[in-house]
């Protein structure tokens, strides 16, 4: 019911609008409004399996129910942008895998409007200052991630092609907001020679953001501090502030892009540090207190059936959160992107790194080559250690295409990966995972509408749960209709598993129409790594069904 003033106020604000459209309508034909949104929903219906670990928590052993879901409407007239959503969870687990949530109501709200070269915003807010590494606010469903900034911005066009920005707020979290105070100032720019035959143009740009904690973090800081002993002791902080310098090359068909980020040092929590208690025993996961820095660049060749993009960054305590002892996907300020590949393949992307906040030296190369419409390769390299040269992940993943006119498409290769489990999993005292996966992909059509997809994949390891086997079959007839049923099944299971061998089916009746589509699965899901761009979590296993509606209008 807190909710209720707010979407009273909001009601009232799209009705005068709307009311004030019908008013004027016959005076301004040439204003065009706009009413948009969309709508989804997952509900899931929990079956316990104590087989696959799919038990313990309270869905299975008393709600047997949970359901998410999002509606979002969007207004457009006279220059004002309107919006709001409405949140719901029912005995939810994407905030907290292993636990339930429950609550409903207004998610979202904001409204924007144009005057002339001035911006103006108001309430729960998505952006970033370059890259995101200092500053990046957004949306990531699938993980829980909403931190929004709750508050203003105001943009001015300098000239067409420079542009400042400015704002102020607090974080979302969930209905209420973090406490600490964020607020960042931004310039971003475009240079251009005028000579019309140079290929070259710059988009440099400069930002700074800056976080006030509240009075009972710091206090909270300190009383922590008190416990340890006086060798690990260090400083509370109330303001930290974090700078960035960022620019992109692009030249013919080359784009280089560059930022380096620093932060001011602050406290922050360190799960694998070690402190020292006031009684001299010792324990892990203490407050740190360091500056950070963030080094970042990609490279990109496109030309001649050529692709070639090379990144690398290095990173040193570079937590950035509104609360200190947040941890997790909860309260992080910024985006540190991942320089992994996104694997699509179930078996593939089983094994996720998450970007190491505290410290990560990581490179990529990611090449494709095509030879003709028909054939076509794709080699990526990640390489990945923590800053004292510690392996924590390797993969090398190699991949060809052939599409035989538009009747059928295979594509084949093989993945190697090496898995530091112990720290993307926080499992001490756990070896390095390493696998190798071969795998394949064939589609054939067998006229305009039906066809068949098939994928297959092996995943050889002697650790975690050793070997699996992964075969998928989909029939699609289009425009509405999709079939899936798939097997993720341990053929030489570990002591991880008392060496049984597990199963995981699953079967998918996908109907589309229009931009609506619903989804019924069983499913039977291994417990595994979910990650959103390089931000990742451990996901309990899962056993039962889902209903799933997305529409769009």
């Amino acid at each position: 019911m807190k909710n209720l003033p707010l979407l009273l106020k909001l009601s009232a604000i799209l009705l005068l609008i709307v009311s004030g459209n019908h008013l004027q309508a016959q005076e301004k034909q040439q204003e065009a409004s706009r009413l948009s949104g969309n709508f989804q929903s997952t509900a899931s219906f929990y079956i316990p399996d104590s087989a696959i670990g799919a038990v313990g928590q309270p869905q299975y052993d008393r709600q047997l129910y949970g359901a998410d879901a999002w509606l979002q409407l969007n207004y457009s007239n006279w220059g004002f942008d309107v919006g709001v959503r409405f949140d719901m969870f029912n005995n939810s687990q994407l905030l907290n895998p292993n636990g339930s949530y429950t609550a409903q109501g207004i998610g979202r709200w904001f409204i924007k409007k144009q005057v002339k070269k001035l911006g103006l915003s108001v309430g729960y807010l998505y952006d970033q200052i370059g890259s995101g590494i200092i500053f990046r606010a957004y949306e990531a469903r699938g993980l829980a991630i909403d931190n929004a900034l709750y508050g203003a911005r105001a943009t001015y066009d300098l000239t067409p092609d420079w542009k400042l920005k400015a704002f102020t707020g607090l974080q979302k979290r969930q209905f209420d907001t973090y406490a600490a105070v964020i607020k960042g100032f931004s310039v971003d720019g475009f240079i251009q020679p005028k000579d019309e035959n140079a290929k070259w143009s710059l988009a440099p740009g400069f930002g700074v953001v800056g976080r006030t904690l509240d009075d009972q973090t710091v206090n909270t800081v300190v009383n922590t501090i008190a416990t340890y002993n006086v060798i690990d002791s260090i400083g509370a902080r109330y303001n930290t502030y974090g700078l960035t310098l960022y620019n992109t090359l692009t030249a013919g068909n080359f784009s280089w892009y560059v930022e380096g980020a620093y932060k001011t040092a602050e406290q922050y929590f360190d799960p694998f540090a070690v402190k020292t208690n006031r009684d001299s025993t010792t324990s892990v996961g203490k407050l740190n207190f360091d500056d950070g820095t963030v080094l970042y660049t990609s490279l990109g060749y496109a030309g001649n059936g050529l692709g070639i993009n090379l990144e690398a960054k290095r990173t040193e305590n570079f937590t950035f959160r509104v609360d200190p002892f947040q941890t997790g996907v909860q309260g992080f300020m910024n985006y540190l992107p991942a320089l992994t590949r996104i694997n699509t393949n179930r078996l593939n992307a089983y094994y996720n790194a998450a970007t190491q906040e505290l410290g990560e030296l990581a490179y990529q190369a990611d090449i494709t080559y095509a030879f003709s419409r028909k054939l076509r390769f794709n080699v990526n390299v990640s390489y990945i250690d923590n800053l004292e040269n510690e392996l924590l992940y390797r993969e090398y993943h190699f991949e060809g295409f052939y599409k035989y006119k538009r009747k059928w498409t295979l594509s084949a290769g093989v993945q190697v990966q090496n898995y530091n489990q112990e720290v993307y999993e926080v499992k001490p005292d756990v070896p390095i995972v390493k696998t190798v996966t071969p795998f394949a992909e064939f589609l054939y059509k067998f006229d305009r509408k039906k066809s068949i997809r098939i994928e297959s994949q092996v995943m050889f390891t002697e650790q975690d749960f050793g070997n699996w086997l992964f075969g998928l079959v989909e029939f699609s007839v289009a425009p509405h209709w999709s079939f899936t049923v798939s097997e993720m099944y341990n053929f030489s299971p570990t002591k991880r598993t008392n060496g049984v061998a597990l199963s995981y089916p699953r079967v998918d009746v996908f109907y589309s129409n229009g931009a609506n589509r619903y989804s019924l699965s069983f499913v039977k899901q291994v417990q595994g790594i979910v990650c959103a761009g390089g931000v990742c979590r451990l996901e309990p296993s899962f056993s039962g069904v889902r209903l799933s509606v997305n529409s769009s209008f």
